[in-house]
């Protein structure tokens, strides 16, 4: 299967929103980004539209049609019947126009082929060819069938779709000519390749709307009137066009004969709906209580409204870009004729289209392996199997299971990364030697650790709920929230508790609470005093040495300076008498 839907590695912010709308869960995560599994993808496009960053994005195959009409081939548009709420009312004629001046042969509605289509239905029930005939329009369906219920494949109707029936006729009715199909869904694109067209290609509403404000080209709802009188009366003809019901709801049924009293007939829509009822169905023939097999036509479609709920449904004003059900249902029944569109009588065997099966190929996991996952993820218990679908799988066993298929991570499990977080984070505050109390704005004491209860000498219960005042000094708590500035191993001294402590104190203004931390310092700051009680005396001993060695000093210099002259006297006396002699 070609890549129809990418996915950008830019925009994925592991919200997992795409896997919880994924009916089929094909999409895996690795690497922080999440990838289309296409062999197991059915292109419903709600992962698409459920997308809160855009990061989804369809195959763009507008310069491909294009270049079909810069080669000079004719190329005709079938547009899907949901085009008309599209498009705000618009009818076929001022379509066409503006398609023509895009360069266009020509253009006519999908519709056309929903009535050769709708002819075969009847003709299966009035034959009673099938027990239970599921509608084979919805491409999505289709491969919803074929993946993952291939045992209901012979339920479906074995007919073309619409498209693939107004394709082949356009083409008988002008040879040579190029197709292109235009409409709301994203696995019409499958469908052409699947089936090697006609249509030779498709784009979507939005393709067309973006192709169109690139040549400046308005639909003008005010020309429609001129547009019909120029537009000879075909199958534009106002007056027929019954299938343009087919979008809707319970469309098919409408325009469906539905005289066979041996069927019941009834309509599916949204691919939940559809599930369940495959499921219904393959599980065993419906059946009435005490009633034989119930035989019934089952119209389906994968998108919630039908083709109107569609993934690619884009309004052509950004002003009505929201979805608009009831409008868009009485538009396009507003625009339905009465009458069939008068068409060609094709052979049922023109018309066969044959389901193959394309189930991907599955790994038989054991339970064991199951449960190995689960224990990882802390689920050692029925209990702890929380099943909330945080991380987009309906269950713990199916993240499980997704594990092991290379599909999930372990750390997409929420409550596995809180419950980690958590354990991290209170191991840290349980064993840390700091004291940390958690308040609230009003200063009502949130969480207190062990820690800080030694610090305080106090029981948690004693305090939890309570005014901090009750234990320390509010001022400084006060005075961080009122300035907008963090206190960080500030030293204080707390005469109630006869300790010091290095304090800091932030306010977290995102989660709307006041952290403090305290650090017990009392002995650093007895030891501290100690010493420097020890260095005061120490100073004072070394005084009082060094005066009393002064003074030794200065009295020996007096007695040496007594000495002195003694001697000096002496030795004069003993120098003049020894001159005299």
């Amino acid at each position: 299967m070609a890549e129809y839907l990418t996915l950008k590695t830019s925009n994925c912010k592991n919200c997992y929103k795409c896997i919880r709308h994924c009916p089929v869960k094909s999409i895996r995560f690795e690497n922080n980004q999440a990838h289309i599994v296409e062999e197991e993808c059915i292109l419903c496009g709600r992962c698409f539209t459920a997308c809160p960053q855009n990061a989804k994005e369809i195959r763009d195959d507008l310069g491909v049609v294009q270049a079909l009409i810069e080669n000079g081939t004719p190329v005709y548009a079938s547009l899907a019947p949901s085009f008309t709420a599209n498009y705000g009312g618009l009818d076929i004629n001022t379509m066409e126009r503006a398609l023509k001046q895009l360069g266009f042969a020509g253009a006519e509605e999908t519709a056309v082929g929903a009535a050769i289509v709708k002819r075969q239905y009847d003709a299966m029930l009035k034959n009673e060819t099938q027990d239970v005939i599921i509608s084979s329009c919805c491409h999505s369906v289709n491969l919803l069938i074929q993946k993952y219920y291939p045992a209901a494949i012979p339920m479906l109707a074995p007919v073309l779709s619409p498209m693939l029936a107004h394709g082949m006729d356009l083409k008988r009715r002008y040879p040579g000519a190029r197709i292109v199909f235009i409409g709301p869904c994203i696995s019409k694109k499958d469908e052409a390749e699947r089936y090697a067209g006609p249509p030779d290609k498709t784009l979507t509403f939005r393709e067309l709307s973006r192709w169109l404000e690139q040549k400046h080209i308005s639909l003008d709802k005010n020309s429609q009137g001129k547009a019909e009188a120029e537009t000879p009366q075909s199958t534009k003809d106002s007056g027929r066009g019954l299938t343009r019901l087919f979008p809707t709801a319970g469309g098919i049924l409408r325009t469906m004969v539905k005289e066979n009293p041996r069927y019941a007939y009834f309509f599916v829509d949204g691919i939940d709906n559809c599930i369940s009822s495959i499921e219904d169905l393959v599980r065993g023939k419906p059946r009435l209580p005490e009633q034989p097999p119930e035989k019934c036509f089952i119209e389906m479609s994968a998108c919630t409204g039908s083709c109107l709920g569609g993934p690619v449904m884009s309004a052509f004003t950004p002003s009505a870009s929201a979805p608009a059900p009831v409008r868009d249902y009485i538009t396009v029944s507003r625009y339905a004729g009465e009458k069939d569109f008068e068409t060609f009588s094709y052979s049922a065997g023109e018309l066969d289209k044959k389901f193959v099966s394309l189930s991907p190929r599955r790994i038989h996991l054991g339970t064991g392996a199951v449960e190995e996952v689960l224990r990882k993820l802390g689920k050692t218990k029925p209990e702890h199997e929380l099943n909330c679908g945080s991380c987009g799988y309906n269950s713990c066993r199916d993240k499980a299971r997704a594990v092991l298929e290379g599909k999930a991570t372990l750390t997409m499990c929420l409550p596995y990364l809180k419950e980690r977080a958590e354990s991290f984070s209170d191991n840290i505050i349980t064993n840390t030697p700091n004291g940390i109390i958690v308040l609230n704005e009003t200063l009502e004491v949130q969480q207190i650790n062990a820690a800080a209860c030694r610090i305080l000498n106090i029981n948690p219960q004693d305090i939890l709920g309570d005014q901090v005042v009750r234990i320390l000094d509010p001022m400084p708590f006060i005075e961080v929230c009122r300035q907008g500035k963090n206190v960080y191993n500030q030293r204080v001294y707390m005469a109630d508790y006869e300790k010091y402590i290095d304090q800091t104190i932030i306010h977290d203004k995102n989660y709307h609470i006041i952290i403090g931390i305290m650090r017990d310092v009392t002995n650093e700051a007895a030891r501290k005093a100690a010493k420097e009680e020890f260095n005061r005396e120490t100073i004072e001993i070394t005084d009082r040495v060094i005066k009393k060695q002064m003074r030794t000093v200065q009295e020996i210099a007096s007695l040496l300076g007594e000495t002195t002259a003694e001697i000096k006297v002496a030795l004069t006396k003993l120098k003049e008498t020894l001159g005299h002699e």
